[in-house]
């Protein structure tokens, strides 16, 4: 795959993820008015987060800041990875799975970078896209989830190690499409790992 298809890839995922968030953005409030029920098991659930899966942060009056300064530097170090890759002709596989990665970073890293400068706040009303009254400052924002699978939700088997007796919902997790395309560019690298990673096989002379 050349890099103009693989910047062509992170592009499109860019588009449609920052596209997404700012429709629930500027569509849904925090809260009561955040949710819309597409079937029981798919729901559009509009919550913020500081940028960590599960909505885990660092700590500290710096934690957020720490966090967004690393992914930029991370982000960086794929895309080196990305076009050393291309360069030396690697597999279409792993070329397809570190643009989706460095796409889905980049997503939540503008997210973290912008969103707390040019939104007001979600709490209890439709935030405004490039607000005088903005919730934050650079490199504060909140990232925007909100796809919801809660395929099944109960009371687990009283016999189950640690969790038996207690409410359990699968799938909790609230993400976006950045985070999507992390996951596929994760399985891929997980999945086709031999495609991804071809041995070289060494000829004798």
């Amino acid at each position: 795959m050349s890099l103009r298809k693989a910047y062509f890839l992170i592009f499109l995922v860019l588009i449609v993820d920052q596209l997404s968030k700012i429709y629930v953005k500027t569509n849904f409030i925090l809260g009561e008015y955040g949710e819309v029920k597409v079937f029981d098991w798919f729901r559009i659930h509009f919550i913020e987060n500081e940028g960590m899966a599960w909505g885990t942060k660092i700590p500290g009056e710096y934690g957020k800041l720490i966090l967004t300064v690393f992914r930029i530097f991370a982000v960086v170090g794929i895309g080196y990875w990305l076009a050393d890759s291309v360069k030396k002709r690697q597999s279409n596989y792993l070329i397809v799975s570190i643009a989706l990665i460095f796409a889905g970073a980049a997503g939540n890293i503008i997210d973290s970078v912008f969103y707390g400068v040019i939104f007001d706040g979600s709490s209890h009303n439709l935030a405004t896209l490039f607000s005088p009254n903005p919730y934050g400052t650079w490199f504060h924002g909140l990232v925007v989830d909100m796809f919801y699978f809660p395929i099944w939700k109960g009371m687990l088997p009283s016999w189950i190690p640690f969790f038996g007796g207690k409410e359990f919902t699968f799938f909790n997790a609230i993400f976006n499409v950045a985070d999507m395309a992390i996951s596929v560019g994760v399985g891929i690298l997980l999945f086709f790992n031999k495609r991804a990673f071809p041995k070289t096989e060494n000829t004798a002379e």
